[in-house]
């Protein structure tokens, strides 16, 4: 593993920031073309212990992952850059969506381009898939493990933690030897991880505190709210969000419910964590109950309470995982959640291109079934053209991501005039 410069560290960081649409499966897939295959920032190994890792922790799993990939190349201060850079773009555009949005309502022309570049993002999921698959599932029992992965989530709608916990318990179980290491073990140090709780922890707390201290009621109650559910945002962003529009239409009336569709479906356009709908949806609240003023600190608030904790896990307990992957039944256990993770990425994948393709997807319950079904009367013609027309444009670009997606939102916009 080579140590890179600051310098090429933005520029990569930048670029998966930039190219990060589609959700944690697109995410993942342009994190390990940048750092395993184009470039030796990362072994495969290591690539994939960290994303089983991640997978662990609460919050947005693939912004998690960049920011300890910059942890594990440049220490605390690539950690901040690669995280900081994987958020603020999307963070920037939806800044300004928020605005267009309030102020036109109808942003067809826009979504219409977004549309295309999430038809790309279809095919650059499936092909990364095939790839990780064929590096992560080594073994009959790995496959196993990757196919009950998609069955419990997408056939059976289990919590993701059951999923994630249930492979790591077989992994423990069944033992074997541990996976190459890299760079040195790190033993545990109280002190250091006490610095580290206290540091972050402080950073995140003190500020809502301090709104709250201050008498900045709506300010406090955006931030207090968002900082519980990064808490218990176990498997991304779709883990919560049904219990994040109850809240904010119902409990708050903060938005409407046409809002917060408006607000997931731009949220979900846009680069970045699909969390990122918490800054959407704090701004237009501001936004709407005092003018620009109050929703630009309302989103600032969003944005801290949210990602602020994804470094403190991080930096706490990053540090360990050569430690912990060092011991052969936890590392048979890393090694099995990894295989189950290759099975949420394709309940992932195929969530994402279902809702592409169809406008309405229901739910069908039967016993213990409980599966995703799209309504074929909402099948959207437009999307499966632009799907097809992006496995032409990525074969003929011979896979150069950067201009298949400038490509294909242009083809995108171009539906708004048939």
């Amino acid at each position: 593993m080579m140590r890179p410069s600051m310098r090429d560290m933005f520029k990569v960081f930048g670029r998966i920031g930039l190219l990060s649409f589609g959700g944690p499966a697109a995410q993942i897939a342009v994190m390990h073309r940048e750092l395993v295959e184009d470039r030796p920032w990362l072994s495969e190994q290591g690539f994939l212990r960290a994303l089983s890792f991640c997978m662990l922790l609460p919050g947005p799993e693939a912004m998690q992952l960049a920011t300890y990939a910059g942890w594990r190349l440049r220490g605390v201060s690539g950690g901040l850059l690669a995280g900081l850079l994987f958020v603020m773009p999307g963070a920037l555009i939806i800044s300004v969506l928020v605005g267009l949005y309030a102020t036109y309502g109808n942003l067809d022309l826009v979504q219409a381009g977004f549309l295309g570049i999430k038809a790309s993002v279809v095919i650059i999921v499936l092909l990364a898939l095939r790839k990780l698959a064929r590096k992560a599932l080594h073994g009959v029992d790995a496959w196993v493990l990757a196919g009950l992965g998609f069955i419990g989530l997408f056939a059976l709608n289990l919590p993701f933690p059951l999923i994630v916990l249930g492979a790591g318990f077989y992994g423990l179980l069944r033992g074997g030897k541990a996976g190459e290491i890299d760079g040195t073990i790190q033993s545990f140090n109280a002190a250091q991880a006490g610095r580290q709780l206290l540091t972050w922890g402080g950073l995140w707390l003190l500020p809502l505190i301090a709104l709250s201290l201050s008498g900045a009621n709506f300010l406090a109650n955006i931030g207090w709210f968002f900082a519980k559910l990064a808490v218990v945002t176990f498997g991304g962003a779709y883990a919560v969000l049904a219990y994040m529009t109850q809240t904010v239409v119902e409990k708050h009336h903060w938005i409407s419910t046409e809002q917060m569709i408006d607000a997931l479906g731009l949220a979900e356009t846009t680069p970045g964590p699909l969390i990122l709908v918490t800054q959407f949806v704090a701004m237009l609240a501001g936004l709407l109950a005092q003018g620009p003023a109050l929703g630009l600190a309302a989103g600032l608030v969003a944005l801290w309470a949210t990602f602020v904790p994804c470094f403190l896990w991080i930096f706490l307990a990053a540090p360990y995982v050569e430690q912990i992957s060092s011991h052969p039944r936890i590392g048979a256990a890393l090694k099995s959640i990894t295989a189950a993770v290759v099975g949420v990425i394709l309940n992932l994948s195929v969530w994402f291109a279902l809702h592409v393709v169809f406008a309405e997807i229901e739910r069908f319950e039967y016993g213990l079934l409980s599966l995703a079904v799209p309504n074929w009367s909402s099948l959207d013609p437009v999307a499966l053209s632009l799907i097809c027309l992006a496995a032409l444009v990525t074969v003929l670009t011979r896979g150069s991501m950067v201009f298949a997606l400038l490509l294909m939102a242009l083809a995108g916009a171009c539906t708004t005039f048939l």
